[in-house]
């Protein structure tokens, strides 16, 4: 009975540090890789422009918009 005891164990503890294994070699090629690229950022003013095309844009689609298609102004 002690036997079949001892073989359980070892066999939870070898697959115990066969998986902490992997999982280390797995962060290890991660942190191996490309640093990832900060976003671009957009000055104020850019953003206002974006912002005042879309407003525009929004606006010129409800004057082309059939008096009675049942929606109504944003």
């Amino acid at each position: 009975m002690n036997g079949m005891m001892k073989g359980r164990n070892g066999r939870k503890v070898s697959g115990l540090i066969i998986g902490l294994l992997g999982l280390w070699l797995l962060s290890a090629g991660g942190c191996a890789g490309n640093a990832p690229k900060p976003a671009p950022t957009m000055m104020q003013d850019q953003v206002r422009e974006h912002a005042d095309k879309t407003f525009d844009k929004l606006k010129q689609e409800e004057k082309n918009r059939p008096v009675g298609s049942g929606v109504g102004p944003y």
